[in-house]
């Protein structure tokens, strides 16, 4: 509008003569975006109850499928393992009355027996004897008639054989006895120790002292076999041998 009264200025035109239309913009109409507007629409029809497009649809039963399938295998599995029980049955049965030295007679009979399994049926020939004093000890071993070993000194004493000691008795006072056990039938007792290296239950090794004397009582080393004394061995120097 200035500028049209600047022109009139210019032209010496009088003001009051000048007429000035004004030409109102037409507002430009929002055209509505095309993402909106199918956005929109989706949510009409999804709120609409009529459409059957987008009608609430009935899940899949996927998995109750998988369900069933999965407990048709499970049967099948127990059948299997239930037939492979039976035929194991039967095949020990069978070989329980054909073949009583089988293998599978002897693992069986294996779980059965338990702790018996190990048993340690060793004669007391099938062990080595080993000095029942040091070798640097002043000490004379003899064996008796009914073979009894003994000797008095002051020195450590030590297990014939190796074993698991099975009793501890006595005191410091009137001397320790204890029990050694070699196998199921073979034992050793010494007795007249002024101490005691182990307790019941512990194992015992030939070259480890098994106990003490204090030289002022005889130690005496008995063995049996089956509880009866044995009498058949030999005494040189400390080294003691089966005769």
């Amino acid at each position: 509008m200035n500028e049209e009264l600047e022109y009139a200025e210019m032209l010496e035109i009088p003001v009051e003569t000048v007429t000035v239309n004004r030409k109102e913009r037409k507002k430009r109409e929002r055209v509505p975006d095309l993402k909106e507007q199918l956005v929109q629409e989706v949510n009409e029809r999804m709120e609409s109850e009529e459409d059957p497009a987008y009608a609430e649809s009935t899940p899949i039963a996927r998995e109750q499928a998988y369900e069933a399938r999965g407990k048709k295998i499970a049967r099948r599995v127990l059948v299997c393992e239930f037939v492979a029980v039976c035929a194991l049955c039967a095949a020990i049965f069978l070989t329980n009355i054909f073949l009583t030295d089988s293998a599978i007679n002897t693992f069986v009979r294996g779980l059965f027996r338990g702790n018996a399994a190990q048993a340690d049926n060793r004669a007391y020939t099938e062990f080595t004897l080993s000095p029942v004093v040091n070798d640097s000890v002043d000490a004379e071993i003899a064996v008796s008639e009914t073979g009894v070993i003994s000797f008095t000194g002051q020195c450590s004493v030590y297990s014939p054989c190796d074993g698991s000691v099975a009793s501890v008795n006595g005191n410091a006072e009137t001397g320790y006895t204890v029990e050694v056990k070699h196998s199921d039938s073979f034992s050793s007792i010494i007795s007249g120790l002024s101490a005691v290296y182990c307790a019941e239950g512990e194992r015992v090794r030939a070259n480890l002292p098994l106990g003490y004397s204090d030289g002022e009582g005889e130690v005496r080393v008995m063995l049996y076999s089956d509880g009866t004394l044995l009498s058949c061995l030999t005494a040189d120097g400390n080294t003691l041998a089966w005769s």
